[in-house]
């Protein structure tokens, strides 16, 4: 009788995949966000904190090196002209 009337039960193979369904859902939004920031953001956020911080100091290690270089330099003339 219920089939005639146009409204059918749902079995349980279709209560599971409407369940898995909206399980899915909710992790997705999760993941991308649902207007605020997701954990995708968050991470993307993060590395380019580290790369900023990573050019940071081969920026720095870079100028050690060449104080060090010209230092070098400076002690090797001063040994050659005394």
């Amino acid at each position: 009788m219920a089939i005639m009337s146009g409204v059918r039960e749902m079995g349980a193979f279709e209560e599971r995949v409407l369940s898995d369904l909206a399980e899915l859902k909710v992790h997705v939004r999760c993941l991308v966000g649902t207007g605020n920031e997701g954990k995708i953001q968050e991470i993307e956020q993060r590395l380019n904190r580290h790369e900023t911080y990573l050019q940071r100091m081969m920026g720095v290690g870079s100028v050690v090196a060449a104080a060090v270089t010209v230092m070098n330099l400076v002690m090797g003339w001063l040994r050659v002209h005394r």
